[in-house]
């Protein structure tokens, strides 16, 4: 995984990270891909990009996402602390979900759930759940209703020296998953790792 600037304690805690990120087993259907990282906004940055595809032969994607984990030791004062995640989830629903006035809270709840069920500590919490209706017209008129919905978010990890990052991406792969309509893996059932590009 990515990383500029390295140089002391910063540079071994944002690689013994980013190890802990990369040991994280999604489930089969969450394809990663690493893409480049964001340059400016922190000193150490790795991002990545997933497809939660079905597990059916025509591999149709359901979901997709990105993950960007960034790490500045001088703490700015936005993060309350020298971790943040800045990520998206983003699917398509059924048309009926345009009119629940729920939808948003429900986006919200399933990525709170989704840190509190991987134990990942977080602070300073923001996003946007987002829907979007589009209706085809004239020669489009086929395409009907269609229904997005898109979760972004970021938060600060509780996680001193990068350790205990692996659940906040852990946390935000079961978001991917819920958001793209996967039941949860029954207990004691442990997901293999996702393929990486």
């Amino acid at each position: 995984m990515g990383t500029r600037n390295l140089g002391g304690d910063a540079a071994a805690d944002f690689q013994r990270a980013t190890r802990e990120v990369e040991a994280v087993g999604l489930r089969p259907e969450v394809r990663l891909t690493e893409v480049p990282a964001p340059t400016r906004i922190a000193p150490y940055a790795v991002a990545l990009t997933a497809e939660v595809v079905s597990s059916t032969e025509d591999d149709d994607e359901l979901a997709s996402g990105r993950f960007v984990l960034l790490h500045d030791p001088s703490e700015p004062e936005a993060w309350g602390g020298a971790w943040r995640v800045v990520s998206f989830a983003r699917a398509e629903l059924e048309p009926e979900m345009a009119t629940d006035p729920m939808l948003g809270d429900v986006g919200w709840s399933w990525l709170t759930d989704s840190l509190q069920s991987c134990d990942a500590h977080a602070v300073a919490e923001a996003g946007t759940v987002t829907r979007v209706v589009s209706q085809g017209y004239g020669g489009l008129v086929d395409n009907g209703t269609s229904v997005e919905m898109e979760v972004r978010a970021s938060w600060t990890p509780v996680a001193p020296g990068g350790v205990g990052l692996g659940a906040h991406f852990e946390a935000w792969g079961t978001l991917l998953c819920t958001i793209a309509g996967l039941p949860p893996l029954p207990e004691g059932v442990v997901a293999l790792p996702g393929q990486r590009r």
